[in-house]
């Protein structure tokens, strides 16, 4: 099969890929477009990737769709092969042309193409994949002279796939980053970051995905303007310092030549005090901390939001901050709050503002059953207990239960898991279950609220019906009490604006909107505060 028929099949399989349910073609679009098709015959697909985490993510998540695909448009069973090809990585091209493919490479993909014969498909073996695939991996290898190797996957680099078996034992399926104290944050004597925080094992739902999104095309095209700087905010716990950490460890494993510093606000202030402190009896200290940070390629900088009423601080960051990107060098930074919200500057904000700026939203239900499920899957296997088990309706109830921040969520599952494990309850119900996390979920009373809870409330207090309340008129008194209703649903429960604005027949636009809009009234409106406090006790007694 030459290379436009394989090309074209390869088109028809994504095509296939896309019709099935349950299958965002979003997430198509952007992983499939980092596969390559080299090879393919009766029976056999042999695919590459620009590295290593495109590899093993389509390993994990799409293996079987691809199989699937490929026997229902040929019915006939498929082998799917993915190497990695690391001369076809995208972030080290830094024009629009694209790699042309070695003749080696072609000759290698011509040859496994070859391999069945015509007279009668021929069944493969896996010892015969697995070689004809290892051979193709070298002679793509070959054929690349002068590409950069792949990174070493020995003691100094980051736990992420081992290009031996396709998938790291100790892959953690968590949401958020620093999900156990100090998590993400140490580095060893060679400057790579030991932390287990990476792309794979970050859980995509509706309310990060955008900003999933944008720490992925930074992390492959480091320095793009329209998202120089990133700017990623949300509350603590939502997963802003694992995105972070992941962009780190992914440009040193795919760009190991570019210099990439994380570091939090805090440690950069440490570093700033100290470097002023010895100033006059040093006088190469100042000039080292700044230059440490200049000379970065990739610069990362966690928590800006506790920078504010540090103007010195502040100032050097802003210095900083501009010679970094106005050489096209890559800054990424994180708060807990949109740069507008930031007490600082107005000049800091336009800046901070300058790039993308991206939320993270509290995570929906599904989001946070799957973090649970991958928990208790990252237990077993850390663990060798494979016969654990964990019913389904304790995993919901967890989910359910828990606050925005992962952590406490993760600590519930861990809490459930040792009563199970430790002493020896393998048969632990819903009941034990409710009565174990009695006290530890933060939401209190308020957890097992409801939308409609909310809503009845604020319709009495305010005197208002049901149907107007979610419906489409505009009177004065309505708008007030149904921005009020969708500010005391967000605040209350902490959820997603999408789930919110279901519930009032509204769009997500318009429920941020009057949650802000509630939020500028409260900084000025000492009436409208204790109107607040007053609803909220109300609803407490429910």
């Amino acid at each position: 099969m030459d290379s436009e028929m394989l090309e074209k099949e390869w088109e028809r399989i994504c095509s296939q890929v896309k019709g099935y349910n349950n299958i965002d073609p979003t997430q198509i679009n952007a992983f499939f477009s980092r596969l390559h098709p080299q090879a393919m015959s009766d029976g056999f697909l042999m695919l590459t990737a620009d590295n290593d985490f495109i590899k093993t993510w389509i390993e994990k998540h799409y293996v079987e769709v691809i199989k699937q695909a490929l026997l229902d448009l040929n019915d006939l069973p498929f082998t799917v092969v993915i190497e990695v090809d690391v001369s076809a990585a995208q972030p080290i091209v830094r024009n629009d042309s694209a790699p042309t493919v070695a003749s080696s490479a072609c000759v290698s993909a011509e040859q496994v193409e070859r391999a069945p014969q015509k007279s009668a498909p021929v069944q493969a073996t896996p010892s015969a994949i697995s070689s004809t695939a290892s051979a193709g991996a070298s002679s793509f290898a070959a054929g690349f002279s002068g590409s950069t190797p792949p990174l070493s996957h020995g003691a100094d680099a980051p736990q992420t796939a081992s290009p031996a078996n396709g998938l790291d034992t100790k892959e953690i399926a968590s949401y958020a980053g620093g999900l156990q104290s100090g998590a993400g944050t140490d580095v060893d004597e060679l400057g790579k970051p030991t932390s287990s925080l990476t792309f794979e094992n970050f859980v995509i739902g509706d309310s990060n995905r955008m900003a999933y999104s944008m720490a992925v095309a930074v992390a492959e095209m480091p320095g793009k303007a329209h998202l120089n700087p990133l700017f990623i905010y949300g509350k603590s716990g939502l997963g802003k310092t694992h995105l972070l950490r992941a962009i780190q460890n992914y440009i040193i494993e795919t760009l190991p030549h570019l210099s990439t510093i994380y570091v939090d606000s805090a440690e950069l202030l440490s570093d700033y005090m100290e470097a002023s402190a010895a100033h006059d009896k040093e006088k190469s200290s100042y000039k080292n901390f700044k230059t440490r940070y200049e000379d970065a390629d990739v610069l990362l900088i966690d928590d800006v939001q506790y920078l504010q009423g540090k103007k010195q601080t502040l100032d050097i960051v802003f210095q900083i901050f501009n010679k970094l990107t106005s050489k096209g060098k890559q800054v990424v930074l994180s708060a807990d709050r949109a740069p507008k919200n930031i007490d600082i500057d107005e000049r800091y904000k336009s800046r901070f503002n300058s790039g993308g700026t991206f939320d993270i939203q509290p995570p929906e239900i599904e989001t946070k059953l799957g973090i649970v499920k991958s928990f208790v899957e990252e237990y077993k296997v850390n663990e060798g207990i494979r016969e654990l088990t964990m019913p389904e309706d304790i995993q919901l109830y967890i989910a359910e239960s828990s606050s925005s921040n992962i952590r406490e969520l993760k600590s519930a599952v861990t809490k459930v898991i040792y009563q199970m494990t430790f002493f020896n309850q393998p048969d632990l119900n819903l009941d034990d279950v409710r009565h174990l996390l009695e006290n530890h979920f933060s939401g209190g009373p308020s957890k097992r609220l409801t939308i409609a809870d909310i809503q009845k409330e604020v319709e009495t207090f305010y005197k208002i019906s049901h149907a107007e309340l979610i419906g489409k008129k505009r009177t004065r008194n309505i708008i007030y009490a149904r921005q009020i209703g969708i500010y005391l649903c967000r605040q209350l429960l902490d959820l997603p604006f999408n789930d919110i604005g279901k519930q009032f027949n509204r769009d997500h636009s318009t429920v941020m909107y009057s949650v802000t809009n509630v939020e500028e009234k409260l900084k000025e409106s000492r009436e409208l505060r204790e109107e607040l406090e007053a609803l909220k006790q109300l609803i407490r007694e429910i």
